[in-house]
């Protein structure tokens, strides 16, 4: 197979982020998350500090307009930087693994692009949040619900299905079941699989 792409969205506190680089590992194919945001910084010589502020955020309604095709929302055009950036990596027959960033949506016509889904119960996930964040219970669960809540607004807002629905993915995974490795080798199985079946 020439191209792969293998798009990961997550819930917080889910492991997919951990899981995305994993298996990007495994799989020997670069890892893009908030580090495509560095490599626009480059391009357009600025502060990738500044633009990492409004990643996958979703843009503010009440102070937002687009003119002319132009939009002063700065969180829609950082989304627009990561989409047209990731395009043109598509289309230079570039692979890769891609958290986040409404891949699902941006590469559905692609013949060699799986798209994942990651969740995992609620108990686990607070404790990985408790855990990696430092934080009591009553704050990771705040977290959790503030994170998914500004993913969800954010997903769609620029994709037509819904984020975390089933029929919107190729595969749903619950994390928790398999533990972070487990759910990685799992996933590696998968893709080899659906190699094999595009060959």
């Amino acid at each position: 197979m020439k191209q792969l792409i293998i798009s990961i969205g997550r819930e917080y506190g889910s492991g997919g982020h951990e899981i995305g680089r994993k298996l990007a590992e495994k799989l020997n194919l670069d890892f893009y998350d908030r580090n495509l945001l560095d490599e626009i910084a480059h391009i357009k010589n600025s502060d990738a500090e500044l633009l990492k502020k409004y990643d996958e955020a979703p843009k503010k309604r009440f102070f937002s307009r687009t003119v002319r095709g132009y939009s002063n929302s700065p969180e829609e055009n950082v989304a627009e930087l990561q989409f047209a950036l990731l395009k043109h990596k598509a289309a230079d027959e570039d692979s890769f693994v891609i958290v986040g960033r409404c891949t699902d949506e941006i590469f559905k016509d692609l013949a060699n692009y799986i798209s994942i889904f990651v969740t995992a119960d609620e108990d686990k996930k607070v404790e990985r949040v408790m855990k990696y964040r430092n934080m009591s219970e009553k704050q990771a669960r705040k977290t959790i619900e503030r994170h998914d809540k500004t993913r969800r607004a954010y997903h769609d807002h620029f994709c037509k299905a819904k984020w975390g629905l089933a029929s919107t993915y190729d595969l749903c995974v619950n994390s928790s079941v398999l533990g972070i490795d487990g759910t990685v080798d799992f996933l590696v199985n998968y893709i080899q699989n659906f190699c094999n079946d595009n060959k």
